[in-house]
């Protein structure tokens, strides 16, 4: 898996990538370019058994402002209907490429978490924060719609209806013990506390079974449209899957000999 990338850091280790926006002198705002480099890093994700979990760091002191105002929001009020469109697919492939890279998401927050950047925290599967994150959906604050990359379908799922319609409607910031209470957050943790709690948390799931992992993320994504009855179905069929995996077996073996297991990922 590529470390060597050049719009945002990502460090590798341990089965575990972490990566975080590298601008921190703008609050690390979005660019083309790093929208691009990210869902590309994503899409290639999903072949890499190296990686077993991503934590999306916060740098110096913030998590990401979002699209930046001179390099992406200028130019955007000059483009023909045919580009904004291509721009506009192409951050809906950044989410959706994050969903499906099979490898867990622990997002960690710290200060401003706001657009585009909002939608980064979103997308992951696990999201920790410090007491001073501020998050934003703020599309609505430069004349856009709150629909954007998926924020519409995901954003209710996590902390319900009402809750979402009003920050997609207003763009005002949602409090970290708001994000809290609503289920946006798992936990708050003092800033120096944050990121050894998301490499802990990213460490317990790379020690995990990494295939049946894959297979969690791919059923918390496809069961959202699916029926009672299609999700007990699909859920059958991953687990008799997994359980053809040599994971299941260690596991097994393990138990019997009363030792911990080695989980190797197939």
């Amino acid at each position: 898996m590529r470390s060597d990338t050049d719009h945002f850091r990502c460090h590798i280790a341990g089965g575990i990538a972490t990566i975080a926006l590298d601008r921190p002198e703008r609050k690390n705002p979005l660019t083309f370019d790093s929208y691009a480099e990210l869902r590309d890093w994503f899409r290639d994700l999903h072949y890499d058994d190296d990686v077993r979990a991503v934590v999306i760091a916060p740098n110096g002191g913030n998590f990401s402002s979002g699209g930046d105002v001179h390099e992406i929001i200028g130019p955007l009020t000059d483009m023909s209907m045919k580009e904004l469109m291509r721009f506009t697919r192409m951050t809906g492939d950044l989410v959706k490429a994050m969903i499906g890279c099979g490898k867990p998401i622990i997002a960690a927050v710290d200060g401003v978490c706001a657009g585009a950047g909002a939608i980064l925290a979103m997308a992951s599967d696990m999201r920790i924060a410090t007491p001073e994150a501020k998050t934003a959906f703020l599309f609505t604050r430069v004349g856009l719609a709150g629909c954007d990359m998926g924020a519409c379908a995901i954003l209710p799922r996590i902390i319900g209806q009402s809750r979402a319609a009003e920050l997609l409607y207003t763009g005002r910031s949602m409090r970290a013990q708001e994000g809290a209470d609503w289920g946006f957050y798992s936990r708050l943790l003092p800033a120096d506390e944050l990121e050894g709690a998301a490499q802990d948390m990213a460490r317990r799931i790379a020690e995990g079974p990494g295939f049946a992992h894959m297979m969690t993320k791919t059923m918390l994504a496809q069961e959202w449209s699916m029926s009672l009855e299609q999700a007990i179905e699909a859920e059958a069929q991953a687990q008799a899957i997994c359980m053809q995996g040599q994971d299941f077996h260690r596991a097994y073996h393990a138990f019997v000999a009363k030792q911990k297991p080695v989980f190797e990922g197939d």
